[in-house]
């Protein structure tokens, strides 16, 4: 941030008094600008057996596969924006249910948030951010594909606990990981 977003003025990098962190401050004005992790929500769509997954039209990541997912917006709540996401990047309605997994990725700012979600018809369209979407089977997941670590580690830990039937139980606990690394994006093999 380079300007002001209150007055237009130039800011300046500095601890504002009382704070223990360096922030963007007005020159003129004083006002603190505070920046903070952004929220990614997503789902984890099935019908019967498969989950849905798309196909990134968009960097980064581009034509790798991911969890239908994005950024929170304004005024919506976690479950909403997840709801969101799904119809508009996999054109598939669906009912949000208990959330399963915070991913955090501290090295981009972004916490990611994915609720199990199943869909009400197998019923599939790509948006304009997804190059296809699909419906895989556990043994069909393109795991050399995957777009991002926070997707490979929720998508494996979600196999794993259906597996083992603690999906149907619904005797899981939220998943908590820490996503290490600079990039956001799996490395390709």
């Amino acid at each position: 941030m380079k300007f002001c977003s209150n007055c237009g003025h130039t800011v300046v990098l500095k601890t504002p008094d009382g704070d223990n962190r360096v922030r963007c401050v007005c020159s003129h004005c004083g006002t603190v600008h505070y920046t903070n992790p952004r929220n990614v929500v997503g789902t984890i769509p099935t019908w019967h057996d498969r989950i849905l997954m798309c196909r990134r039209a968009i960097e980064p990541g581009y034509g790798l596969w991911t969890l239908p997912s994005g950024f929170l917006e304004e005024g919506e709540t976690t479950r909403e924006g997840a709801a969101r996401e799904t119809l508009e990047e996999a054109g598939a309605q669906v009912s949000v249910g208990e959330l399963y997994a915070i991913a955090e990725v501290r090295q981009i700012h972004h916490v990611y948030l994915f609720f199990i979600a199943e869909m009400h018809g197998p019923d599939i369209a790509r948006g304009s951010e997804s190059l296809e979407v699909c419906l895989f089977e556990e043994g069909e997941i393109p795991w050399e594909a995957i777009a991002f670590p926070a997707i490979a580690q929720t998508l494996r830990r979600f196999v794993q606990d259906r597996s083992s039937s603690r999906i149907r139980c619904r005797n899981f606990r939220v998943h908590m990981m820490e996503i290490e690394g600079s990039l956001d994006v799996e490395p390709r093999p």
